[in-house]
């Protein structure tokens, strides 16, 4: 998608203008509806439109415009139109017109900030994401016809360089749904870490553990998941040192298993086909960190992805082995399906040894618990420290991710002690499984501060009501945790 930032619309194809809810037209729309006799007015007025949020009205050919057709989009509230209300309003006019057969679509904003003129044209980046390199029999009409869209804004120079930043986190989001939206066969943990091994070009320094370095390292937590798999597992260290030079770093760590059976334990085979994004959450840290190194952030930061894959294989782990981990502590593997905490047992443990961070923050589709307490629009929060929680309560509204701080109490702590070894991998029973998972992952952080976030809920969509997220890969938590950084970590 080509992004333009003009001065004036000129000769439209399809020209936007914003119209707030009561009917209000906004901006350049009260010029133009003067110069069409106030024909946008009487299109309101005779049909159901609104201004409300996520709609648009198309009105073909108004007399006294220089536009083929002028789109109406509602940006609801006049004294609540902020950058998640214009992100909204330019996805939905992208939305309306992808398939018109218009090639430039142009939406005028010129009344706007160029900082909100530059999250018009973010939002479009984001809201015409495909994931189509494997159709190839599409039919025309289901292709986007819309391939520029031209930005009005009273400053030019401004909103250019307002975007540039914005820019690289939408290249980040794409990055990291196209990670997601893969199929196993394709992305498999070797792969991912070549991927990941690419954003040296943005100037992160990226190092790739195989099994044998893991090994020495004492992971048998990790490395006990993808010994039934012949693939071979990976673990992939990012580094961007964009802060002060020996300033401790803040670190993300990501669950990457690139696809999911359950092993031993195996899952039912109706929807198993989904689970090639139970690598969402490392797919998370690699956009958060492609975001970061892309937009030169102000801060030293590591991210570390656990890359496996869970088969069923006579090599497989069983249910009732004991493997050691990184730690030291030794852990009895009950479910071969509760495999995520396993992998981030090691990786947190090998990133607070290695790394000394101020903190730590892992994400991953953990557990299905979590949509069960949370629904499909939340993620759930769990973490050791207030200060954590606040900053990234404080950012999810911001950007449009939504999470909930989950509880984590030290009664259920009893619940993964094993008579056998230092802990076991699952809870008893049903009973707070979301809780009981993030427990055992705590086992691993050494008391560095620290906060999983559990995305399960969030890492794809289905019917998708929000017009920056196309059904499918969400990349959830890229836009959460750049914004938590650049408000609360940079210098």
């Amino acid at each position: 998608m080509k992004i333009e930032f003009v001065a004036s619309p000129g000769a439209a194809e399809i020209l936007v203008v914003l119209a707030h809810e009561g009917r209000a037209l906004a901006g350049a729309g009260l010029a133009l509806d003067q110069a069409a006799s106030g024909a946008l007015a009487k299109a309101m007025k005779n049909s159901r439109f609104t201004g409300a949020a996520n709609s648009s009205l198309n009105v073909a050919a108004p007399a006294g415009i220089d536009a083929n057709a002028v789109l109406l989009v509602g940006a609801g509230a006049a004294d609540k139109l902020d950058d998640l209300a214009v992100e909204t309003a330019a996805a939905a006019a992208y939305q309306a017109t992808k398939l018109s057969g218009a090639e430039v679509l142009t939406i005028d904003v010129s009344h706007l900030s160029p900082e909100l003129a530059a999250r018009a044209g973010f939002a479009v980046r984001l809201a015409a994401y495909r994931f189509a390199k494997y159709l190839t029999k599409q039919k025309a009409e289901k292709i986007p016809s819309v391939t520029t869209v031209r930005v009005v804004t009273s400053d030019v120079k401004g909103a250019e360089a307002a975007f540039a930043p914005l820019s690289a986190v939408a290249d980040a989001v794409l990055f990291s749904r196209d990670l997601v939206s893969e199929p196993a066969n394709i992305l498999y943990p070797a792969e991912f870490a070549r991927r990941v091994k690419e954003l040296e070009a943005l100037g992160a320094k990226v190092e790739i553990l195989g099994e044998a370095e893991m090994e020495k390292l004492g992971m048998g937590s990790l490395l006990g998941v993808g010994q039934g798999s012949v693939r071979e597992s990976q673990l992939a260290v990012i580094q961007w040192n964009g802060g002060k030079a020996g300033e401790a770093p803040i670190a993300f760590v990501g669950k990457g298993v690139c696809f999911d059976t359950g092993g031993i334990s195996l899952k039912p085979a109706d929807g198993m086909e989904e689970m090639k994004w139970d690598m969402g959450g490392a797919a998370a840290v690699a956009g958060l960190m492609h975001a970061l190194a892309g937009r030169k952030a102000k801060v030293n930061v590591v991210g570390v992805l656990g890359l496996v894959e869970n088969m069923p294989d006579g090599n497989a782990q069983r249910p009732g082995d004991v493997v050691t981990s990184m730690s030291g502590q030794t852990i009895e593997v009950l479910n071969t399906d509760a495999e995520g905490r396993l992998v981030l047992a090691d990786a947190l443990w090998y990133t607070q040894d290695r790394f000394k961070p101020k903190f730590m923050i892992d994400l991953a589709t953990l557990t299905g618990a979590i949509i069960i307490s949370l629904g499909l629009e939340y993620a759930g929060v769990f973490t050791n420290s207030d200060e954590l929680a606040a900053n990234i309560a404080d950012a999810g509204p911001k950007v449009g991710e939504k999470s909930w701080r989950m509880p984590i109490p030290a009664e259920y702590d009893r619940h993964i002690d094993s008579p056998i070894a230092d802990v076991k991998n699952m809870g008893n029973g049903r009973a707070g499984g979301s809780i009981t998972a993030a427990l055992f992952l705590q086992r691993f952080t050494n008391g560095v501060p620290w906060a999983h976030i559990d995305i399960a809920s969030t890492a794809w969509v289905k019917d998708s009501k929000n017009p920056t997220v196309p059904d499918g890969a969400v990349g959830y938590g890229v836009r959460l945790l750049d914004r938590m950084v650049a408000d609360h970590y940079e210098g």
